[in-house]
């Protein structure tokens, strides 16, 4: 008996009833996830169609955005920031996420599309899958660690639910919350979270798009040559991803202290956005610009793409409109990455693929989920090129991204710029500032 109990069998069967009960809690946040998901993307389908056929709607996209922020002003306080406030519960529990955040932040969203705002949609799935699953917190009688899990596991399955990219989707919900760390006990619970919630999405009828990269774009093994070509592409995507999450970031900055009414703020980017599509005589950059995507792996595009659809988003985002940021740097990646193709060696197609997920792994910080994205949805073949993108990407775009709640782990370049473990991305321009004035005293101390 004595052998028994210090084999690993001891521990096996402690391990395998905890796997067992929360493999089954994920699976009821993936049933929740995806089943809100596919509402969701049925809802954006109808919005975008009916945008679609009656483009005057456009004009009433200051009015929808001031119904939206008076909304999140009378109602919302406690869940406007949105995804950051998932990952500041995850890293500093507080209480439990409302629930009014899940059908919060779809009215909002599909009024954003509905009325012509560049946006995305995993913001919305991730707050949803998120906030459906905290509530499980009171029903089990969940303990702090527990809750982490669940709250992690519902960004998985809401990720993955929306895009249709499950591995992709179980990683990151362990990827985004950290830079240069990553917590595999939630690992199991993440991967059936992200595998239900798909699986659910799909059975409730509803389709994902098809972003195809033709066989013979890719050679029969990859070369040092386009090797060294993804590698440029990488680095020239993670200053894209970082400029447009500084951008989004600064024009949030700046509206709200020029604008102290909050609703008043995406009246004024509403108004930005309709003015500047109707001067540009085109809908392209509104909405989640989809065609456009499919388009970059088919035909040369205007370079200028990714510039246009930048700063609708930029503004769209920044003003206090809802919705993601993921597809608008979907496209942004895609085009960003046809444009390449004019400079790089690499087909057009490929360049796009990279394009498609570098610039979200620059701007998310999520190297690992980005580059099984890029597996899941254009195929293996384009493994090696979107990995060495992804990685260089992420290790360009420096430590900011769209996500400001993200904590600093173990740092892109060695330390993080030396910042404390657990410092918020948010926080780090603080940081250096107290630090840049405390370097001189320091230095002359170290003279003396």
């Amino acid at each position: 008996m004595k052998m028994f109990h210090d084999s690993p069998l001891r521990d096996l069967s402690g391990v395998l009833p905890r796997a067992a009960y929360a493999s089954a809690v994920a699976a009821l946040v993936g049933v929740m996830a995806g089943s809100a998901s596919a509402l969701f993307l049925v809802a954006l389908d109808l919005a975008t169609d009916t945008r679609l056929a009656h483009p005057w709607l456009l004009w009433l996209l200051p009015v929808g955005g001031f119904a939206v922020g008076w909304l999140y002003l009378r109602l919302g306080a406690r869940v406007e920031a949105g995804n950051n406030l998932l990952i500041d519960e995850i890293h500093d529990p507080q209480r439990v996420v409302p629930l009014r955040m899940a059908p919060l932040v779809l009215f909002g969203t599909v009024a954003t599309h509905l009325f012509g705002g560049s946006a995305g949609r995993e913001g919305t799935a991730v707050q949803m899958g998120g906030a459906l699953a905290d509530q499980l917190t009171h029903v089990l009688r969940l303990s702090g660690e527990q809750r982490r899990v669940v709250l992690m596991s519902g960004i998985a399955a809401g990720f993955a639910s929306v895009f249709g990219t499950p591995l992709a989707g179980a990683i990151f919900g362990l990827e985004v919350l950290a830079i240069g760390r990553l917590r595999y006990d939630a690992l199991l619970p993440c991967l059936v979270a992200a595998l239900v919630g798909d699986a659910v999405t799909r059975a409730w009828g509803v389709h994902h798009t098809v972003y195809a990269i033709a066989s013979g774009n890719f050679a029969a093994s990859m070369s040092l040559s386009g090797a060294l070509n993804a590698a440029a592409a990488g680095v020239l995507c993670g200053l894209v991803g970082m400029a447009f999450a500084q951008a989004t970031h600064a024009t949030s900055g700046f509206m709200k202290r020029r604008i102290a009414y909050a609703p008043l703020r995406p009246f004024v980017g509403g108004l930005l956005v309709a003015i500047a599509a109707t001067a540009l005589g085109t809908p392209q950059y509104l909405g989640l610009g989809i065609p456009t995507i499919v388009d970059a792996f088919h035909t040369t595009l205007p370079w200028y793409d990714f510039l246009g659809k930048t700063l609708f988003t930029v503004v769209t985002l920044g003003s206090g409109f809802k919705g993601g940021e993921v597809t608008p740097l979907f496209y942004i990646g895609a085009t960003f990455g046809n444009a390449l193709s004019h400079v790089l060696s690499l087909p057009a197609a490929v360049l796009a693929g990279i394009g498609f997920v570098a610039v979200f792994a620059g701007a998310a910080n999520t190297p690992i989920a980005s580059t099984l994205m890029a597996i899941e949805i254009f195929g293996p073949q384009i493994g090696g090129y979107a990995a060495i993108a992804c990685v260089l990407a992420y290790l360009c775009s420096g430590h900011t991204g769209i996500y400001r709640a993200q904590r600093v782990g173990y740092g892109k370049h060695g330390a993080g710029g030396g910042a404390p473990e657990g410092t918020r991305l948010a926080d780090l321009p603080a940081w250096r500032s107290a630090i840049g004035t405390k370097a001189p005293a320091d230095d002359a101390s170290r003279r003396r």
